[in-house]
């Protein structure tokens, strides 16, 4: 099997196999819509998922990883992987959703966030924002930060405790991994973007902590014009 070179030029650009590995998240969606993997099921393993689809172990791990990420499923060392017991799973009924098209819906959408989290956000909340943060800040590949980067994002949405705000920011999650979005986003994050907005999650989640609703709002709506013009030049 054979993988596509990293790139000399950016060191956060991923080997190719992501079309395989939203294979493995389609088979896993489906499971759970059929009823086959209920909440708190256990799924299949690496091994098992590795060989339905070709794929090396690690490639599976990387989706697995995202899933956990994204409060889907579990893993416990020497047990195994399971639906998360709420039966939470990223939504597919969303796959044809251009980047364009999510980044114009989150742009009207994330900085309406600031005022439901500013009133409704618990101390766990914020714990959770901590932790998606701090592990994005020592991912060591783009790979790494853009788990934690969508699992901060839902950690964001799932502090409203609104539960439609909840489910829309799930399909937004379904969208990020989609693959063309990944190879826009290959071509475009740099070690040094990916520093800024790390500096800028930052900035939107001190602001939520201090439950300061106008900073939150002007920092998550500067955040996501810069991600734009990154992404498309405008």
């Amino acid at each position: 099997m054979t993988t596509t070179r990293r790139s000399d030029h950016n060191p956060d650009r991923r080997d190719g196999k992501r079309d395989g590995t939203q294979d493995v998240r389609a088979f896993l969606l489906e499971a759970v819509a059929q009823g086959a993997i209920g909440p708190g099921g256990k799924l299949p393993t690496e091994r098992e998922l590795a060989q339905r689809f070709g794929l090396p172990r690690n490639a599976v791990r990387k989706t697995l990883a995202q899933l956990e990420a994204e409060g889907a499923i579990t893993r416990h060392v020497g047990r195994g992987t399971f639906l998360a017991d709420a039966g939470g799973f990223p939504a597919d009924s969303v796959t044809h959703t251009s980047p364009a098209e999510l980044m114009e819906a989150r742009m009207r959408l994330e900085p309406v966030l600031a005022d439901l989290i500013v009133i409704s956000a618990t101390p766990a909340d914020f714990e959770r924002m901590d932790t998606c943060l701090d592990r994005a800040e020592h991912g060591t590949t783009l790979d790494d930060f853009e788990v934690w980067d969508a699992a901060l994002h839902q950690a964001m949405a799932a502090a409203t405790h609104n539960r439609f705000i909840i489910r829309v920011f799930d399909m937004a999650t379904a969208v990020r991994h989609q693959t063309e979005w990944g190879k826009l986003k290959d071509r475009v994050v740099t070690t040094e973007r990916r520093v800024k907005y790390q500096q800028e999650h930052r900035a939107i989640v001190n602001a939520l902590k201090a439950r300061d609703a106008d900073r939150a709002r002007a920092a998550i709506l500067t955040h996501l014009q810069h991600a734009r013009r990154n992404l498309f030049g405008f």
